[in-house]
């Protein structure tokens, strides 16, 4: 990406990334407090030689503040793994709330953490957009919804990614956004499957 001073990003150059590289470390609203919580592979395990196989990895939902814990495992289908479902203002393992959520330009905008608010920046900001030689239908960015991608709504997108920054400071019960609350809006089914005999046995 490059920019100029106090101009913002000028380029944004799609190199397939997809929303898989962003589920290592999800925020979500506690079930418990309805502070902010975060989901992360279960202590102990390897670290993924793929993003993808985040999808299976079982999950630990823990608290900070009021101490909630919970465990989530893939759901085991023959020989293999059914992987999580990515997509939505929920989060694919526990299905609670995100809690980067925001409404913005009549639509909900929301992330995973922060990494993933920065890569959606990155592309809304960036006056000039490529494409690299990659598959467009799994890359993150060709999944975006097309309210996101106009450039009459570059403002408002890109204040409102400002706002989800601004959430991941945040953790308290008093400080979750309006927005962030259950509405099934999560992706269909995925038949996504890891053959066990690896680490997720």
């Amino acid at each position: 990406m490059d920019s100029a001073a106090g101009t913002g990003p000028l380029r944004h150059h799609e190199t397939g990334v997809q929303l898989t590289r962003f589920a290592g470390r999800i925020l979500v609203v506690c079930p418990a407090c309805g502070g902010r919580a975060v989901v992360l592979p279960r202590p102990g395990l390897p670290v993924p030689r793929y993003f993808t196989e985040l999808q299976f990895q079982p999950r630990r939902l823990a608290c900070g503040a009021c101490g909630a814990v919970a465990d989530w495992e893939p759901e085991v289908r023959g020989a293999g793994l059914v992987g999580a479902a990515l997509g939505g203002s929920e989060d694919p393992f526990f299905r609670r709330p995100l809690w980067l959520q925001t409404r913005c330009a009549g639509e909900i905008l929301w992330a995973y953490n922060e990494e993933h608010a920065a890569e959606l920046t990155a592309y809304v900001g960036a006056r000039l957009r490529e494409r690299g030689g990659t598959q467009p239908t799994m890359s993150m960015i060709a999944r975006l919804p097309s309210w996101m991608k106009r450039a009459d709504n570059r403002s408002a997108v890109l204040a409102g990614l400002e706002t989800l920054q601004a959430l991941a400071t945040r953790s308290a019960p008093a400080d979750r956004s309006d927005a962030a609350h259950e509405r099934g809006d999560r992706s269909r089914a995925r038949s996504s499957m890891y053959v066990r005999g690896g680490p997720y046995q």
